[in-house]
């Protein structure tokens, strides 16, 4: 049995938690009207990360306030949190700072935290810029990247690279250089840029 990495995928309301699950789950995009996740949702898909099997335990959580009770239970399970805001949506990017607040509350100091600009194929209706994004992350010492639930744009990427990280700080030997996600990221992008958006 893979060892098992619980995944939480955390954001207001309406930026895409749910698809953004479902498309690295099924590949699949869920069009249409959604109802909003009530509470908790999990689902499990295994990764192989450097030809080891890891299972993911997803988290799908209700982005709310009236749930957020809820939700701070399973903060302290996650070893790792996708914090996703919409690249259309100016409120959902100027959440992200209590978001951040109430993982630093209620996560694990060690958890693996990254930020995620979701809905980047809405390119007409973008009110964020990536480098808000990029600047935000920064400060917070996050890796960060523009993801499209619609297209599967850097979705499989955004696990990969958490579990890889999980994986590497797992088996890191003391005097090893650390793993940098960061850097994990921008070589994985740069194989797929065939793909990527102009």
């Amino acid at each position: 049995m893979p060892p098992t990495t619980r995944v939480m995928l955390l954001g207001d309301s309406g930026v895409g938690k749910t698809c953004f699950l479902v498309q690295f789950k099924d590949g699949a995009f869920l069009s249409g009207t959604f109802i909003a996740t009530v509470g908790i949702d999990f689902r499990n898909k295994v990764v192989t990360v450097d030809d080891v099997k890891v299972k993911l335990q997803i988290w799908d959580t209700a982005g709310q306030e009236r749930f957020r009770s809820v939700t701070h239970a399973y903060y302290r399970d996650a070893q790792a949190l996708l914090l996703l805001y919409d690249i259309t949506s100016k409120m959902s990017f100027d959440n992200i700072r209590a978001w951040l607040s109430e993982i630093h509350e209620y996560a694990q100091k060690d958890v693996v935290i990254m930020l995620l600009g979701n809905k980047a194929d809405v390119s007409s209706e973008r009110v964020v810029r990536t480098e808000d994004g990029e600047t935000l992350a920064r400060e917070y010492g996050v890796p960060f990247m523009e993801t499209s639930a619609k297209t599967g744009m850097n979705v499989e990427l955004a696990f990969l690279a958490i579990a890889k990280e999980l994986k590497e700080r797992a088996v890191q030997q003391l005097d090893e250089p650390r793993f940098q996600i960061h850097d994990y990221i921008e070589s994985q992008k740069k194989k797929s840029s065939c793909c990527a958006f102009i």
